[in-house]
């Protein structure tokens, strides 16, 4: 809740009734005030990414990535740059995601055990011991290396419908007002648009992937997923 609050429900609020809550204190200060606006609510997603790290004590490449794109906005705003080049910055961090998730097949750590194989969501120590039992590690890794292909086509999909929804909505000059409305909008609109396809694609990934470990572990689903446990005080 604090992430969707932080970074998508306050900075819509602040792009589109920023100038009416604070115009008239920003206006001594700015001499646009929409840039001012846009200030504070990038602050918001910033202030969010400082705070996770701090209370988690550790980051990862998409929160980065994600924090870089906040950054991008607020610059194209502040800086005047002209509007076409939103477009491109809305295509390229997923385009970018995806390529890293790619690329992350060839280190000793895919993102494919980050984002769906997580020893938060699933026991995978026990199902390496089933797999090995099984004679299955090889044909693992090659439902691994399928999961992560899906995976990147989620963020290409996400890459392209981002392109072509901002170049719909996001037409007015950097650093206007009404530059401030439209990307609020596009926030708003990614969700449905971007987000949903997106998140389905990846919940195919994570239902091949727990059919595949049924299938080569002979363990039921309710055997490898973490369970929550609840401690009475």
């Amino acid at each position: 809740l604090l992430n969707l609050g932080f970074n998508l429900i306050l900075p819509i609020l602040v792009l589109n009734k920023g100038k009416q809550w604070f115009g008239s204190y920003l206006e001594p200060y700015f001499e646009n005030v929409a840039v001012g606006i846009l200030l504070i609510a990038v602050t918001f997603p910033v202030g969010y990414f400082i705070y996770d790290y701090i209370a988690r004590s550790k980051y990862n490449i998409f929160s980065i990535l994600g924090l870089i794109s906040v950054l991008l906005t607020g610059g194209i705003g502040i800086l005047r740059i002209p509007t076409e080049w939103f477009a491109f910055k809305e295509a390229a961090i997923p385009l970018l995601l995806g390529f890293t998730v790619l690329i992350s097949l060839k280190t000793p750590y895919p993102l494919i055990r980050t984002l769906l194989y997580n020893p938060d969501l699933i026991d995978v120590h026990k199902v390496h011991i089933a797999l090995v039992e099984h004679d299955s590690v090889s044909a693992f890794e090659r439902l691994l290396v399928r999961c992560t292909w899906l995976l990147a086509a989620s963020f290409l999909l996400s890459g392209v419908l981002n392109y072509f929804l901002a170049r719909w909505i996001v037409v007015s000059p950097s650093g206007s007002d009404e530059f401030n409305s439209e990307v609020s909008k596009m926030m708003a609109w990614s969700w449905p648009v971007i987000a949903i396809p997106s998140i389905a694609i990846m919940m195919v990934a994570l239902i091949q992937l727990l059919k595949g470990i049924k299938s080569m572990t002979g363990l039921e689903l309710e055997d490898v997923l973490r369970d929550v446990e609840v401690k009475d005080e």
